[in-house]
């Protein structure tokens, strides 16, 4: 006998990214709708089939999304603002890309009020409608869109999605396991539009929509449906486990015949776990990657009639499972609650991973069997359901999983004395800039001799097909490298020449030569490892491939210097030195599991310290160094944070402390809730700090105002995860609102990320109208 395999969920992306070019080509107006179903439809199919060849007995669905899970249940349950023009009834696809992604008020060939995939057509002040806000999903890369209700929201069921994807599958003859996110967990992330009011609240009116879906899917022929609450992670109010009773008890009550898989992932339960255990639902998931002491607590308090679904895989991370390691430590469940009540899992859906290693072809052989991507990670559940009762069946497996574990532990590719030996000589002097901010500001005022508003960018601007084009061609030798570097000093001096044009302040590279933040960086440290086709969704069709942090981390040369050496030779106003954070470069790589990630974070922020040293030399004024997600990696319990904060922090003042008075040092942070880290944030004491604040209106500087905030900021005017090119007035009312939070002495002007993902024809327009909305500001400012 064996025990059940179950995944929680699949990526999306196809494995060479067929959705990616599905969307961009229907948003581009050269497919229709037709087209990017039919490839979405594919690629569900794909999904149920690999996991059913694979063994999995249990498999999901619905966890399929064109963009976004949460904005599919917005969507789904009728949340949806008013300025998108919805009028009630089936949701188009115009409609939900502008949800997604903005519009601009116009149609594909110009004209305005029209409306053209995911352009829609409704007014908005006369210049389109603004996407919904987007943040981190919990911890993660991943990006949602941010739901937002009012106090009388209504519900309505526009479309029953998970039922239509059970059906599907139901044709292929494939028997699935329907998800979908918790109505508790969705009103806790929404935004809510009116002050003093819960989103929670709204419970009442979201749960008939709820049992509709259930009672429908039971009517087909689901016996499961599985439920995503991750919000049992996290520090929950009486009220939101109030909720939770509430809800799983209706639901119960109202559709007995349709059992409840309640999800909880992302970390340990801690206080939530007995209190989940007790609600009236069939089975209770549990991660045990992050929370491995839950199973003394499963042993004790686990209800006789209750399924426990164990996320043993890692679903975050690519590293090769030690299935012996993890047959151990459930042997005590299987011995105690019998095979029958137990099911194995990945610790959260595979979204968070690569689909299939196989595709790396050309990935170092040794590191190779030291991981398992989504595909992998199928395989490894199945092996852990046939030997957690009986191991005589996958001896061969568990072999094989031992020769790999010890033979990484064993490598001497992983570890470096000199590494481990510079983080152990850090001191106390190298937290520390020398002068406060105050004092440093004169100097560099005194060197830099900036206007009042200063305008910049964050550091890229688009990546053209010929810039990738031309990437492409070196890395397969069809063009030598001295052309490839001829065509990027073209690109470089042609942006900055442009933007001396348009009159910005403070001027960047462009980084033409760069394909990721990261990737950049980590391809010129020792450590790191990357692949081809090992891509991750971020948000819609932005995905990236993670670095891989298999060993210790060093800098053996520069690695900036001599493009911001040629920049800067080509005019006097200033070139910022652009760079990624320690903690940036940690969050967005795949992080070995052998060492802490505090240490490996000191190990990164000691190489960037030599890359900073350098720019100075060559004489730098300014360097800004990215941390665009340091509070992604904030713990989900907030009596974790210190310890998480204080050695992020220490991090960056490695990094930037090493530096004169008169060099000024930028950061620049995504999505961030400020108010909950801005003594962090202080802590850094960043010179100038740049931030995203365009889609919530300023409302992230209120933080800063409340605070006291001492040193500069520059709050995002200008949505880069847009189409859309905000006029002037709408940058200048923007400044305005953040000129009543802080004084004009500390506000920069500048887009709210890079522009790395956007069209010229976008960028330039924008990027004039922020230099004419600074203006303004300083007439205003006389």
């Amino acid at each position: 006998m064996s025990i059940k395999t179950a995944n929680l969920g699949f990526p999306r992306i196809g494995s060479h990214r067929e959705l990616k070019f599905a969307l961009e080509s229907y948003w581009a107006g050269k497919s229709d709708a037709t087209a990017l179903l039919d490839t979405a439809k594919k690629l569900r199919a794909e999904n149920w089939k690999l996991q059913q060849q694979k063994g999995i007995a249990v498999i999901p669905s619905n966890d399929f999304s064109l963009y976004d899970h949460v904005l599919d249940l917005a969507v789904m349950v009728g949340a949806i603002p008013a300025a998108y023009g919805w009028k009630g009834g089936p949701v188009d696809l115009d409609t939900y890309f502008a949800m997604a992604r903005g519009s601009t008020g116009q149609s594909h060939d110009g004209s305005t009020g029209g409306s053209h995939h995911g352009d829609c057509g409704h007014a908005h002040n006369g210049y389109g409608v603004p996407a919904l806000e987007m943040t981190k999903w919990f911890d993660t890369n991943y990006h949602y869109m941010v739901p937002e209700l009012r106090r009388d929201q209504p519900f309505t069921l526009t479309a029953n999605t998970p039922l239509e994807a059970f059906l599907e599958a139901k044709a292929l003859g494939i028997h699935t396991r329907p998800v979908i996110l918790g109505p508790v967990t969705f009103l806790k992330l929404a935004k809510s539009t009116e002050e003093g009011f819960d989103t929670v609240e709204l419970l009442d009116r979201l749960l008939p929509v709820y049992a509709r879906i259930f009672a429908e899917l039971s009517a087909a022929g689901a016996d499961w449906v599985q439920v995503d609450e991750p919000c049992l992670v996290l520090d929950l109010s009486d009220r939101e486990r109030a909720a939770l009773s509430q809800t799983y008890r209706a639901l119960g009550e109202v559709v007995p015949d349709l059992k409840i898989m309640l999800a909880g992932y992302f970390g340990d339960m801690g206080d939530n776990l007995p209190a989940a255990l007790e609600l009236p639902v069939a089975g209770l998931h549990v991660d045990l990657v992050r929370g491995p002491p839950q199973i003394e607590i499963l042993l004790e308090k686990a209800p006789d009639s209750l399924v426990l679904s164990l996320g043993v895989i890692d679903g975050r991370n690519i590293w090769r499972a030690d299935l012996n390691a993890i047959l151990n430590r459930i042997a005590p469940l299987v011995s105690s609650l019998g095979e029958h009540r137990l099911q194995i899992a990945p610790s959260c859906s595979l979204l968070h991973v690569p689909i299939d290693l196989e595709l790396e072809a050309g990935l170092d052989g040794e590191l190779k069997t030291w991981l398992a991507f989504a595909t992998q990670k199928l395989d490894e559940l199945s092996v852990l359901g046939s030997g957690a009762s009986d191991r005589s069946g996958v001896i061969g497996a568990l072999e094989a999983s031992l020769r790999a574990v010890v033979a990484r532990a064993s490598s001497s590719r992983v570890h470096d004395a000199r590494v481990a030996a510079r983080v152990a000589g850090i001191d106390g002097r190298m937290k520390h800039r020398g002068r406060a901010f105050l004092a440093r500001k004169a100097l560099q005022d005194d060197r830099l001799r900036l206007p009042l508003f200063p305008t910049t960018t964050i550091g890229s601007f688009p990546q053209t097909s010929e810039v990738r084009k031309s990437r492409a061609a070196y890395a397969k030798g069809a063009i030598s490298e001295a052309d490839y570097e001829a065509f990027l000093r073209r690109e470089t001096e042609a942006a900055i020449r442009w933007q001396e044009e348009i009159g910005l302040d403070v001027l960047v590279h462009g980084e033409f030569e760069r394909n990721d933040m990261v990737q950049y960086f980590g391809e010129q440290l020792s450590g790191f490892a990357f692949t081809q086709h090992a891509w991750v969704q971020s948000y819609g069709s932005r995905y990236v491939r993670p670095p891989i942090i298999f060993g210790d981390v060093s800098r053996p040369k520069p690695m900036t210097v001599e493009w911001w050496r040629y920049a800067q030779s080509l005019t006097e106003k200033p070139v910022k030195g652009m760079l990624t954070g320690p903690v940036t470069i940690l969050n967005w790589s795949f992080v070995r599991d052998d060492l802490s990630r505090a240490d490996v974070s000191r190990q990164i922020a000691l190489a960037i310290r030599d890359e900073v040293a350098d720019l100075e030399e060559a004489g730098a004024a300014m360097i800004q160094i990215d941390e665009a997600a340091l509070r992604e990696g904030l713990p989900l319990r907030k009596a974790d944070w210190k310890t998480y904060l204080d050695w992020a922090v220490e991090s960056f003042h490695l990094c930037a402390t090493g530096v004169a008075d008169e060099t000024q040092i930028h950061t620049h942070m995504c999505y961030s809730e400020f108010n909950q880290i801005i003594d962090a944030i202080a802590a850094m004491d960043a010179d100038v700090i740049s931030i995203e604040t365009s889609r919530s209106k300023m409302e992230l500087l209120e933080a800063f105002r409340s605070y006291k905030y001492p040193n500069e900021i520059g709050p995002g005017v200008y949505d880069i995860h847009s189409p859309r090119v905000p006029e002037v007035d709408e940058m200048t009312e923007l400044m305005q609102l953040a000129r009543g939070r802080l004084s004009d002495g500390q506000l920069w002007v500048n887009p709210d990320c890079g522009l790395k993902t956007r069209k010229w024809e976008e960028v330039r327009p924008a990027l004039v109208n922020m230099v004419a909305a600074a203006r303004a500001l300083r007439t205003m400012g006389q």
